[in-house]
């Protein structure tokens, strides 16, 4: 059928609810034929990041009936894997975040899973990313779910799946769990109605703060005591969690943005609720200012990337993702005993800044380079256990750190995933010790830069929706592809849209529609469509002597790249 022949099947048939007829019934009656061919021009995508995409009705929307057909997807695929027996005694974890309908999908999920004889241990309220992660292995489940779009604007929803380790899935497993969905083919299978006596209400709050209180650096709790800090959940779910590891850590100085407290899926006071934005962090530089805070943190909807704003001379400086991940680096380093780790190592994705890595092989640490996405972070620490488990000395290594420039750290292996609660009381904890010698973060990133050299890094992101814009994506890099490289003092250029070998012993990276232009001065260009959102993105890497002959590099590269893109009819 085409688009228009399911968009008639899902507004008239009683399979689906009055309400999703209803709403697909006004798209009719005001002829919205664009709107309708892109709600139903495919089904929404399963991938490694799982399902996301804009609230609605349609095949291409995040609905209960997307939501039913995935579960019941990776519902067969668990069956097949782990067989009923395993399947009913350890369960599936399912979190939700506090965006809109997030609840109700997770309750979908739930039922689907319990009529299928699975069992499924159900997060009693909204809760972080990063505690779903810890919660799969803390309860011995076999495999996790979380309802939540990140930092994602508020018409976004989306589906996250876990392994049993608290890791997103990797490519083959999410490409059996994508099979498995494709045979669902008719939505009068999907099982809505559940089994509450296989639903078990769960609550790990208790238990993940004690996992994160262990990532402490600082026992001193008078230097801590004398930090003051602005903290914003964004309308998220960090305001309990990051509250409470603050003040179990000993910081009492703690204010937070109370316009911005309470769980609210239309986050009505942000243009999007993403720490990357700087916008989202005014009403908190705000009250720092009037606080005279030395710190003001801001996370996501659901707790896995925070922000940084950092009192320095000329107001407060905004941290990006990949300053703040070098200041991690450079602190949980040097207050970290490496002597117990036989090989301590530390992980980064292929499109984060080299300065961290510079100073972890400067602490004589091993890094990992891995692609875009945290799962592989989480995959890499998984390989390693495995490794020492198997007695396999060549791969074994003894994680310490991962980071990537989205905004997303991990220090500890109690999740899996990105964890902006330890990482907001890491940074908490570096700005006091730092505050007890007299300096500020920015002041720390000042030193770093003169020992290892100026590292400046931005990140444009085009915006093509609809099938046109996929169009427009996949011809610009194919055109990039074909083309030369455009980069004077281009060193070389890596595609990974072919398997590239990863470290020794760990065999190739999987294919990705990643292009990387590595230069001969130590900085690097790289391209690659989003995995989440109908966006181009093209990140920048520069490195020089100053800040001065930096910002000249990257305005002369932005340059190049636009007037590449535009040939492609991409345009900011």
């Amino acid at each position: 059928m085409n688009s228009f022949e399911i968009f008639e099947y899902w507004k008239s048939d009683t399979t689906f609810d009055a309400e999703t007829r209803h709403e697909l019934g006004r798209l009719d009656a005001v002829r919205d034929r664009e709107e309708i061919r892109d709600r139903f021009r495919c089904d929404l995508s399963f991938g490694t990041g799982g399902l996301r995409g804009i609230m609605g009705a349609g095949t291409n929307r995040m609905n209960r009936y997307t939501v039913g057909k995935a579960t019941m997807g990776l519902g067969k695929y668990l069956l097949g894997r782990y067989g009923s027996g395993v399947c009913a005694s350890r369960g599936v974890a399912i979190a939700y975040d506090t965006r809109n309908n997030s609840d109700c999908f997770a309750k979908t999920a739930a039922n689907v899973l319990s009529a299928m004889g699975i069992g499924v241990l159900l997060f009693s309220e909204a809760r972080p990313t990063p505690q779903l992660s810890f919660a799969v292995k803390h309860c011995h489940a076999i495999a996790g779910v979380v309802l939540t779009a990140s930092h994602n604007p508020k018409e976004y929803n989306g589906y996250k799946v876990y392994d049993e380790y608290g890791c997103q899935l990797t490519p083959e497993s999410a490409g059996e769990v994508a099979k498995c969905i494709r045979d669902v083919g008719d939505y009068r299978e999907i099982p809505f109605e559940g089994n509450p006596e296989r639903i078990q209400s769960v609550d790990v709050t208790e238990a993940f703060v004690d996992a994160v209180l262990k990532q402490s650096r600082v026992g001193d709790a008078r230097v801590k005591a004398g930090l003051r800090v602005v903290y914003t959940p964004l309308h998220g779910t960090g305001l309990e969690l990051v509250r409470r590891a603050l003040a179990r850590d000993d910081f009492v100085q703690v204010s937070v943005v109370e316009a911005q407290a309470e769980p609210d899926g239309e986050f009505p006071t942000v243009a999007s609720p993403n720490p990357e934005d700087r916008r989202a962090l005014l009403l908190g530089i705000e009250q720092a200012k009037e606080e005279c805070a030395d710190l003001v943190l801001g996370t996501d909807p659901d707790s896995d990337r925070v922000g940084v704003a950092v009192k320095a001379r000329d107001g407060y400086q905004l941290l990006t993702g990949n300053q703040t991940g070098a200041l991690l680096m450079d602190f949980v380093l040097s207050h970290t005993d490496l002597s117990k780790y036989e090989r301590p190592a530390v992980v980064k994705t292929i499109v984060t800044s080299e300065l961290g890595a510079e100073i972890a092989r400067a602490s004589g640490l091993t890094v990992f380079s891995t692609l875009t996405g945290f799962k592989y972070i989480g995959e890499k620490i998984t390989q390693f256990e495995r490794a020492r488990s198997e007695g396999d000395a060549a791969r074994s290594f003894d994680f310490v750190f991962g980071y990537e420039e989205s905004y997303g750290y991990l220090v500890g292996t109690h999740a899996r995933d990105k964890d902006a609660v330890s990482a907001s009381m890491l940074i908490c904890e570096m700005a006091a010790a730092l505050k007890g010698e007299g300096k500020t973060l920015a002041d720390r990133l000042e030193e770093l830069y003169a020992q290892y050299g100026y590292y400046l890094d931005a990140l444009d992101s085009f915006t093509l929706t609809g099938q046109e814009g996929l169009r427009r994506i996949a011809g610009a890099m194919k055109a990039l592809r074909e083309g030369e490289s455009p980069f004077k003092g281009t060193r070389e250029v890596v595609d990974y849209i072919r398997p590239v070998p990863a470290e020794p012993g760990f065999g190739e990276l999987p294919a990705s529609d990643v292009l990387q232009y590595r230069l001969a001065d130590g900085s690097w260009i790289a391209v690659r469509p989003s995995g989440t959102e109908p966006k181009l993105k093209v990140y920048y890497s520069v490195r020089a002597e100053d800040e001065q002959r930096a910002q000249a590099r990257l305005e002369s590269l932005r340059g190049t790249v636009r007037a590449q893109l535009r040939e492609q009819g991409v345009e900011a």
